[in-house]
């Protein structure tokens, strides 16, 4: 079916493929290089290959996706009737996505509205469900763009990782934030600020940096209506577990999504990460 504006996101928003189809989202791949081999996100690199590489401490690094990429999208949706376009893409803080998607739309064959979230996860998948849903109730490319920007606003992401060590060696946090927490063993709480990942708190063991993590989101999510989103890596119990008591402590969720990161986001936090992402409607 052909869209009158068209949705593109990149592959950090680790939306469901068939979400995607139902609602004619677009998400451009990001690069994961595992020792010398550069693989796409979500269709050659799998989160638990990625692990398998952390844990054996194979070099991995992560890489934008080209302009030219982000032109070929573009001109794909134009052909397939779009009008415009709306690209969200995760915070400018993390990867330089943004601007190669500032670069490809001033030549796009139609307008391209470039927004930097300033999110990653499901926050940015929320917030591409959020124009979607415009779009699919026939609205502009400027009203996809306020509700994305709105939902962005609104939304909170929070996180615990075993160590801050892979956050460290990717450049995602100060290192000094990264060895006080190793010097005092403690088990780092984090969240989303201003697009940069920010320590929140610090918490002597992993039970109750997870409880904590159970109590910030349930006080985030207030009494107005929510969608929730958990995240995790190699943690799928824990996950399912977190998830299960969100689901009976927030009333008014809408939607709880959960699901494991791919590969991206997998490289900077390792095994273990457990996240919660709050999103108001």
């Amino acid at each position: 079916m052909s869209r009158h504006v068209a949705i593109v996101t990149d592959s950090t928003a680790y939306l469901p493929p068939q979400t995607m189809e139902r609602h004619g989202i677009t998400a451009v791949p990001l690069t994961v290089v595992i020792g010398d081999r550069a693989l796409e996100e979500g269709t050659e690199v799998s989160a638990r290959t990625l692990a398998q590489a952390l844990q054996k401490r194979r070099p991995v690094t992560t890489s934008r996706p080209s302009p030219e990429v982000f032109a070929a999208t573009y001109r794909a949706a134009a052909e397939a009737g779009a009008q415009g376009i709306v690209s969200l893409h995760l915070s400018a803080e993390f990867s330089g996505t943004y601007d190669a998607a500032v670069l490809a739309a001033k030549d796009a064959p139609v307008p391209v509205r470039v927004v930097d979230t300033r999110m990653v996860g499901m926050a940015l998948g929320f917030c591409a469900l959020a124009a979607a849903e415009i779009v699919d109730a026939g609205g502009s490319i400027d009203e996809a763009v306020a509700a994305a920007e709105k939902r962005a606003a609104g939304t909170s992401a929070f996180f615990y990782v075993d160590t801050l060590d892979y956050l460290r060696r990717g450049g995602r946090i100060g290192a000094a934030q990264a060895l006080v927490g190793s010097a005092l063993a403690v088990k780092p709480l984090l969240e989303l600020d201003g697009g940069r990942i920010e320590l929140r708190e610090k918490v002597r063991t992993a039970s109750k940096a997870i409880a904590r993590l159970e109590e910030i989101a349930v006080e985030r999510a207030g009494s107005g209506t929510v969608d929730v989103a958990v995240h995790h890596l190699c943690a799928a119990e824990r996950a399912a577990a977190l998830a299960d008591r969100l689901r009976e402590r927030i009333s008014s969720i809408e939607e709880l999504r959960v699901s494991e990161v791919g590969a991206v986001i997998g490289a900077h936090t390792g095994p273990g990460l457990l996240a919660v992402v709050v999103s108001p409607r």
